[in-house]
């Protein structure tokens, strides 16, 4: 039997590696552990200035509105020095089936729950009965978010308090301006900035971290290391040896082409939802921010090959992307079962990535920062803390591993092998093929999901569920007779106010210029506690 790991209480992070993951985390532990007061943990980011930020993907699900909030940073300084746009869901091309064949060509993931008055009842059965209309698509009938986006109008009004708005949002952002006013914000919130290159990692006699070795400073110490060293994986990998489990049986993509596009005109409407467009061994993701258009590909290359899917691309975009030369990933799509070890914890990349189809690479940066934060252990015991973080860090990647296969497996397309190994039983995981399942019989329930385990609510995977035309059927006394009627009266007010809703809410540029303005008028930034 081994000796006890000794037991020393924590006073110092260390965090290794920089970009989103590492200055999110930096600013969430020092807001949360008081990094300022001299009774506090004392947090310090050690990051090479030579290595350069992913950011495969420049959008966000809405829970990075409390981070941003928790943290201090104003919604208008973010806005205008990260060129923000509002993101109000995800809109999905060719999904379904493939360009050309009859049927719906698109459906809608919006962020808004659908409608429920207070003591109401769900709608969603009396969705599935046929009481919104023939062909009345699942998200346009139970929120006004579709309608609202569609029309490029933005999800909150000038006079609205940060982070809040009649709609649920998130945002699409510069990943590289975003690391760097979480760096500023990092520093004037007491991290320890330190610019060195990581050498090498020393263990001690017990197999934990004793200490990183940088070029430039030497040897730096902690209590706990966070590594945010990216794919490298510097310490979780490289000196602890925490395996990484590959999900690509699962999900197949493995390479990204990226290009910034220019908008042809300043006053161009932007889109306030992701554009993910399916394709013969892939999707495009379309984000409009400020001032340009983020566009990649994210393909297989067991389905295709670099120079076809750079045509692909091309083709999408169309003559904007001529003389545009596009930047190429290759994506180590899975994740590490053990994500703290010893007195290390991953967070972002090293600890896994699972492709930036529903925005899950920052979300999960979140969760990371949050649990770390809130479970922190002071005393320096780090087993107990350890063992919860795996577990749940674990399954919550398993959970969005199931519903990011959800929007493949459902597919019609049987145009390319691509499209036809996605829906493949044997590609499924053995979770949800017992969640669909279920789901043949009745809808999703609340109880079919573990709230602290999952990053998207029940409602998501209802939209994504049926927007790719699932089968439910209802059991008998699923829908009251008696509350048809009210069910269609409240599918047609729900149509009614989506009309009353796009003449409150502003268009979509015009809120994000005034958000800019807004900032470069007053403060850039709340004061920090």
């Amino acid at each position: 039997m081994s000796a006890p790991d000794p037991v020393v209480p924590v006073t110092e992070v260390l965090i290794g590696g920089g970009g989103t993951a590492g200055w999110l985390t930096a600013c969430f532990l020092a807001r949360t552990l008081a990094a300022r007061d001299a009774q506090g943990v004392r947090v310090t980011l050690v990051e090479s200035p030579e290595v350069g930020i992913i950011g495969v993907g420049e959008g966000t699900f809405p829970s990075i509105r409390g981070t941003l909030s928790n943290i201090g940073i104003d919604e208008a300084r973010f806005i205008k020095e990260c060129s923000a746009t509002f993101k109000q869901g995800v809109h999905f091309r060719h999904w379904v089936r493939a360009p050309g064949e009859p049927g719906a060509d698109h459906y809608f993931h919006p962020f808004s729950q659908p409608s429920q008055r207070p003591g109401g009842f769900e709608l969603l059965p009396y969705w599935l009965n046929g009481d919104a209309g023939p062909g009345v698509p699942f998200a346009q009938a139970v929120t006004m978010q579709k309608r609202i986006a569609d029309a490029s109008h933005a999800p909150k009004r000038a006079h609205d308090a940060d982070y809040l708005g009649p709609m649920n949002y998130a945002y699409h952002f510069d990943a590289g301006r975003f690391a760097a006013l979480l760096a500023e914000h990092g520093r004037a919130l007491g991290v320890r900035h330190v610019q060195a290159k990581v050498e090498r990692v020393e263990l001690d006699g017990a197999g934990a971290i004793a200490a990183v070795h940088t070029q430039e400073q030497g040897a730096l110490r902690a209590g706990l290391y966070v590594d945010c060293t990216g794919f490298h994986a510097r310490l979780i990998g490289d000196a602890l040896g925490a395996p990484f489990k590959s999900v690509q049986d699962v999900l197949f993509v493995d390479r990204a082409l990226a290009l910034q596009v220019p908008y042809p005109a300043p006053d161009t409407p932007i889109p306030s939802y992701t554009i993910s467009t399916a394709h013969e061994a892939g999707w495009t993701w379309d984000i409009g921010l400020q001032d340009r258009r983020g566009i990649g590909y994210v393909y297989s290359s067991r389905h295709t090959d670099d120079a076809r899917a750079e045509q692909v691309l091309r083709e999408y975009i169309g003559p904007q992307a001529q003389g545009l030369r596009p930047r190429r990933l290759e994506l180590q799509v899975g994740y590490r079962e053990t994500q703290w070890v010893k007195n290390c914890v991953a967070v972002g990349l090293s600890g896994g990535f699972l492709e930036p189809l529903e925005s899950s690479g920052i979300g999960l940066i979140e969760t990371a920062a949050y649990l770390i934060g809130f479970l922190f252990p002071y005393d320096g015991a780090m087993a107990p803390t350890a063992r919860l973080f795996n577990d749940l860090m674990r399954e919550r990647y398993a959970r969005i591993v199931d519903f990011i296969k959800l929007h493949y497996c459902l597919t019609r397309r049987t145009d390319s092998r691509f499209w036809i190994d996605n829906a493949d039983p044997a590609t499924i995981p053995a979770t949800l093929r017992d969640k669909l399942a279920m789901w043949r019989s009745r809808p999703p329930h609340r109880l079919d999901f573990v709230t602290d385990l999952e990053m998207y609510p029940p409602s998501s995977w209802q939209y994504v569920l049926y927007g790719m035309e699932f089968a439910t059927g209802l059991r008998p006394g699923a829908v009251d007779p008696a509350r048809i009627e009210e069910a269609r009266r409240e599918f047609g007010m729900i149509a009614q106010m989506a009309g009353r809703a796009q003449a409150d809410l502003p268009l979509h540029r015009a809120m994000v210029e005034q958000m800019c303005r807004k900032a470069a008028g007053g403060r850039s930034s709340r004061q920090v506690a």
